[in-house]
């Protein structure tokens, strides 16, 4: 995929997230499902918004994002900090914090230089190459699969 593809798909990505968590009454929100709750979901996504950009930074530095060092443990660590950096219970600051960050984001991969979007810039995880295109692939990916967990758990009366 091209990069406004992947940009396009990545704003549905996002579109589909929010448009799942916005209506959740504050209980469903806070109540913890799994191991997180959907307020927890919310502060992961944030933090990798942020953390998708400095991947992206240093992917074209020649360096495997800082995140990959908590791979083995399924980024448990990471995840942890996000849900504590972003702290607040309340939905709307979260919901605009989610925003800014995603907005941020965009506006930076917008500025990456298409021939940059698939680059080999000789770094790899586990033999595979990381590429910014495929970095914003998992984070589409990711913001997909938390939103099947979400409407799952409303479906299934876990609220």
């Amino acid at each position: 995929m091209t990069r406004e593809q992947d940009l396009q798909a990545l704003q549905s990505a996002f579109e589909m997230f929010t448009a799942c968590i916005t209506p959740l009454a504050v209980p469903e929100f806070l109540r913890r499902v799994t191991e997180w709750a959907p307020r927890d979901v919310m502060a992961h996504l944030i933090g990798w918004n942020r953390y998708t950009r400095t991947g992206c930074e240093q992917i074209r530095q020649g360096m495997i994002p800082f995140y990959f060092a908590d791979a083995g443990d399924d980024f448990r660590h990471v995840n942890a900090n996000s849900v504590q950096t972003y702290a607040s219970a309340e939905q709307h600051a979260l919901i605009e914090e989610l925003t800014a960050s995603f907005q941020e984001l965009l506006r930076f991969l917008s500025n990456v230089p298409p021939e940059a979007w698939q680059a080999d810039y000789g770094v790899c995880y586990q033999g595979e190459p990381i590429t910014i295109a495929n970095t914003v692939g998992a984070l589409s990916s990711d913001y997909l699969e938390h939103t099947k967990d979400i409407e799952s758990w409303v479906a299934s009366g876990n609220r």
